[in-house]
């Protein structure tokens, strides 16, 4: 395989946006511009559906993806994925039930969980694009198997 498979420069630009939704959903909240907020958050979540739904497809049709890096970028490396890979399994659910008490109007455990589920969230957005940018960009090519 040679070259950024299509699917990883994908995932990151999936991450990113869902990234930019949920900062400019966190800027409505802040301001009282409901109508605002909820569509950026329901962007954000639709968009990190169709990132689940890419990221299986691309590790489905690649594999394993080995971090080429050497030296003391790999510490740092593993620190950061490791800790994406265990938050991201916890947005899932943080985020289905942050959204369904929402929609639900139950507003007072929407706003309780979502001071968890946000900073989280948005975590693992942003260290999705970094991992891709370390793995493909500063430290590649990667080793495929």
């Amino acid at each position: 395989m040679s070259g950024i498979p299509i699917l990883a420069t994908v995932n990151a630009s999936l991450n990113a946006i869902a990234a930019v939704f949920l900062a400019a959903g966190f800027y409505f909240i802040r301001r009282r511009q409901v109508s605002a907020h909820r569509f950026c958050m329901l962007a954000a979540f639709g968009v990190s559906v169709v990132f689940l739904i890419c990221y299986i497809a691309y590790h489905y049709q690649v594999g394993d993806v080995r971090f080429a890096g050497r030296g003391t970028v790999r510490p740092a490396y593993f620190t950061i994925l490791i800790s994406h890979i265990i938050l991201a399994g916890l947005t899932v659910p943080l985020a289905i039930f942050t959204l369904a008490r929402a929609l639900r109007a139950r507003f007072d455990a929407h706003k309780k969980i979502a001071r968890w589920t946000w900073p989280i969230w948005m975590y693992v957005s942003v260290t999705g694009v970094i991992v891709y940018l370390m793995v493909y960009h500063f430290y590649g090519p990667p080793v495929f198997r």
